[in-house]
């Protein structure tokens, strides 16, 4: 609406987010094997799986590329607890994947996760779409593709947001492209509440 009424680029900064990568391993091999109706119809069921998980969880969802899926926590209305919101999505995407993985043998998933600012707006003249941009979303990005399958990898800064209430296990560094090693951690479990 406020494109229409006044078409500018439309862009606010937002302090402290989270964003999710996730991406369906072994999507590639399957497709290979599949009609081109049995993929739309597979992705379909599992991106609106993770459409309605969002919803759930009050997350924004940014966008699909593919077999890989982006949300954010923390916009276009700030929260405090982002980074939960978004590491109880993660928890339950994979018990979805698990799922789907008795008829779907060899399908999984792998989810990086990111805490940090961006930049998020639309952009452009034409199918307009929210989006975001800067560090955060390329560090969640390289969380993802350098994570492993059924894991969620998750950064330092994400990590430190999550440690309270969720297990976290040290990974150790890895070499990421563009900014050289960063220490990682695997996103494990919720810790349980305790008992009064």
């Amino acid at each position: 609406e406020r494109l229409k009424s006044d078409p500018q680029t439309i862009a606010e900064g937002f302090e402290a987010v989270t964003v999710l990568f996730a991406d369906i391993v072994g999507f590639t091999e399957m497709s290979a094997r599949s009609s081109p109706i049995e993929v739309v119809r597979l992705l379909n069921e599992v991106f609106s799986a993770f459409d309605k998980l969002a919803d759930e969880h009050g997350l924004e969802k940014i966008k699909t590329i593919g077999d890989a899926y982006m949300v954010v926590g923390g916009l276009p209305v700030p929260r405090a607890d982002h980074a939960l919101a978004v590491a109880d999505m993660a928890l339950a995407m994979q018990a979805f994947m698990n799922g789907l993985q008795k008829a779907q043998p060899g399908l999984a998933i792998r989810i990086g996760i990111h805490t940090g600012p961006v930049v998020a707006g639309v952009i452009g003249t034409k199918k307009f779409s929210y989006d975001l941009w800067g560090d955060t979303v390329n560090v969640a990005s390289r969380m993802e593709s350098h994570g492993e399958r059924d894991r969620v990898q998750v950064s330092d800064a994400a990590a430190d947001a999550l440690r309270a209430d969720f297990v976290v296990e040290a990974r150790g560094t890895i070499k990421v492209k563009g900014r050289g090693e960063l220490a990682t951690h695997w996103l494990v479990a919720r810790k349980p509440k305790p008992s009064l």
